[in-house]
């Protein structure tokens, strides 16, 4: 209540016309945001008049006190007051150290250094919504370089089921349909001991303070999913992943649904440096915040208020107001 009267008497006595122009606006976002947020970025004026665009939503140049109330309470109050999620991707034993330890992975990453980060985070009960996704595969899955002989090969596959080996695309022949996929060492198959959670101790405790989801993935022999956020794609187009790829593909696809997406780097392990390297850049580019666990505290109290999340906010915010404008015509 003390931040929501401290911007409404702010934008009182700019110029006492009862609308917020464009310079106004731009004070208003450097109280708001701040001039240097977000990796560096700046808040440069292309990006204040592209918010300012938004909030005006009768493009008159001009912004009202009713644009300005619908503003704060779907616009600014997705910055100063966010609902939040963490969600916890494939943090499980045989990723740790077992057949598929990232140790092992041309990175050389020791993900079990991941654990004490997340449960760090856990215990200071920070997040409206816990969310954990873990493989779960069938003992026949499609993935494993041991399971190369149970399909036939596709006429266009360049590796035979004799030669094949971890870390090979070779292509097979699924239904009629060509399939390349990427081949893993056995991992994660329901029953063992390889997908079980490290940190799952503290689930007794979780459940008393906040809503936990659990979301399994990965469970069909032919099919490997993605993302934690959407479904599988068609056969034919389903992508293979590896340790450290769904958490890109769920971040990526976080941002697609609409949400503000942070991804917690030091709670995060890859594969291959280069990988990593590309993943980071493409979800920068995307407008996902990268950020040290030591900053999740202030960014959900919303004393850190980053640029590229106020931006996609504000995406929201338009998305919105079409689809309530477009519902009114109808």
């Amino acid at each position: 209540m003390h931040v929501e009267i401290k911007f409404f008497c702010s934008f009182c006595v700019f110029s006492r016309d009862g609308y917020l122009d464009g310079e106004e606006f731009f004070g208003l976002l450097q109280d708001l945001i701040g001039s240097t947020t977000d990796n560096g970025q700046t808040l440069k004026e292309e990006t204040t008049s592209s918010f300012f665009s938004i909030i005006d939503l009768d493009n008159d140049g001009r912004i009202s006190k009713e644009e300005f109330r619908c503003a704060w309470l779907y616009w600014l109050k997705q910055i100063l007051k966010p609902v939040t999620a963490l969600i916890i991707v494939d943090v499980q034993n045989d990723f740790i150290s077992g057949s598929l330890a990232l140790s092992d992975c041309p990175a050389g990453q020791d993900a079990e250094a991941v654990v004490p980060v997340i449960n760090s985070l856990l215990e200071q009960n920070l997040f409206d919504v816990v969310v954990y996704t873990y493989d779960w595969h069938p003992d026949n899955h499609l993935s494993f370089v041991d399971n190369v002989g149970l399909r036939p090969m596709h006429t266009t596959s360049k590796i035979t089921k004799e030669d094949a080996k971890v870390h090979d695309e070779p292509v097979f022949d699924i239904a009629g349909q060509s399939r390349k996929q990427h081949l893993w060492p056995k991992h994660c198959t329901q029953g063992s001991w390889g997908p079980h959670v490290l940190f799952c101790i503290l689930l007794a405790l979780l459940l008393l303070i906040v809503v936990v989801v659990v979301v399994v993935v990965a469970t069909v022999a032919v099919k490997s999913s993605r993302t934690s956020l959407a479904p599988s794609p068609p056969l034919a187009l389903t992508k293979p992943v590896g340790p450290g790829r769904r958490a890109r593909y769920t971040a990526n696809d976080s941002v697609d649904h609409g949400f503000r997406t942070v991804l917690i780097e030091d709670a995060a392990r890859g594969v291959a440096l280069d990988g990593i390297s590309k993943k980071r850049e493409a979800l920068l580019n995307k407008g996902v915040y990268m950020a040290d666990s030591s900053e999740v505290p202030g960014l959900i109290r919303a004393e850190n208020r980053p640029i590229c999340l106020a931006a996609q906010a504000a995406l929201n915010y338009k998305l919105a107001w079409k689809i309530v404008k477009g519902k009114s015509h109808t």
